[in-house]
């Protein structure tokens, strides 16, 4: 069982938050998906941490946690925070397994979705 965890900044408005929850919904709602699951974590402000949706996940039986830094840019959060945020989740489950992908500001769609919308 995979899942794809999208990990968002967070924010002490709540509203911000509830965008990311919503947005996870609708991925999750993309039959394409390879994935089982999809859920949200956040860094800062917000709940889930990283550390508890990954523990969730694998507790449930994720053999492997897909991690999406839903960022713009690769600053200290990207680079350090949340890797080590799911490297320390998985010293506790060491036959599972983590891939952090690229952040979306990385992503050459996000060039062809700021074009369109022009």
């Amino acid at each position: 069982m995979k899942t794809l965890l999208i990990v968002a900044h967070g924010s002490r408005r709540e509203s911000s938050n509830e965008e990311v929850r919503e947005l996870t919904a609708r991925v999750s709602d993309n039959a394409s998906l390879a994935v089982d699951e999809v859920v949200v974590a956040f860094l800062e402000f917000a709940s889930p941490s990283i550390s508890t949706a990954m523990n969730n996940c694998l507790a449930k039986g994720a053999d492997e946690v897909v991690v999406l830094p839903y960022f713009l840019s690769a600053g200290n959060h990207v680079v350090e925070d949340i890797p080590r945020a799911a490297n320390a989740v998985l010293e506790q489950w060491p036959e599972k397994g983590v891939t952090i992908l690229p952040h979306i500001g990385a992503n050459v769609a996000m060039a062809q979705l700021i074009s369109g919308s022009c």
